[in-house]
């Protein structure tokens, strides 16, 4: 299933706060050669992870991580414009519908369709939060996932070329790429908005500060 939860929110599933940190070591770390950040328990986490994003998971039947994707405002600090604003010439991203999406990560041995679960909740949740645009940073091995979902950013830098390029683009949000990225899941998009209104329906209701 689909579960969209804060990092406060995380802590209450520490079978999947741990998979999933362990997974982002795992494929960033020991498959990717990135220079990440792992502590003792193995976990791979960064400042980002300490301003309370939003996370994206897909959750396994046992309760581990699957896949997931992490969000944050743009209008808060980011990866994009504190360590990537050359891809946009130094252009900063910051406006309350605009958020960046980083971190894509698939766990091990997880069916194919789980690349189009999560980006089915990187639409559900923008549509659902009334978004209008993600910014994200991607390595040249995504190009060809975006492709096949049908769902590919506007570029709008890259440095490097082959399987080293690391490019700079915007997502739309629409309803029409919500129900796209459902058919690619197999999920319909009554379950997903289900998935959705469960996470965030309390939230929504909040007046507005101020």
């Amino acid at each position: 299933m689909l579960r969209f939860l804060t990092a406060e929110e995380l802590g209450h599933f520490p079978r999947l706060r741990e998979t999933m940190f362990t997974d982002r070591a795992h494929q960033f770390r020991n498959r990717l050669g990135w220079a990440v950040g792992v502590d003792e328990r193995g976990w791979e986490t960064d400042e980002y992870d300490a301003l309370n994003p939003t996370y994206v998971i897909w959750q396994m039947p046992d309760g581990r991580h699957g896949g997931s994707m992490r969000f944050l405002p743009t209008l808060g600090g980011t990866m994009v414009n504190d360590h990537f604003s050359a891809l946009a010439a130094g252009r900063r991203f910051y406006h309350p519908k605009l958020w960046e999406c980083t971190r894509f990560c698939l766990a091990e041995g997880v069916p194919p369709a789980t690349s189009a679960a999560l980006m089915l909740g990187g639409a559900q949740l923008g549509v659902g939060l009334g978004l209008a645009r993600a910014v994200g940073v991607f390595d040249a091995r995504m190009v060809r996932i975006y492709r096949l979902l049908g769902w590919q950013p506007t570029v709008l830098g890259t440095d490097g070329e082959g399987a080293d390029a690391i490019s700079l683009g915007i997502w739309e949000f629409s309803e029409e790429i919500r129900r796209r990225m459902a058919r690619k899941a197999g999920i319909s998009p009554e379950v997903a908005q289900h998935w959705f209104d469960r996470a965030f329906g309390d939230r929504r209701d909040l007046p507005a500060a101020g």
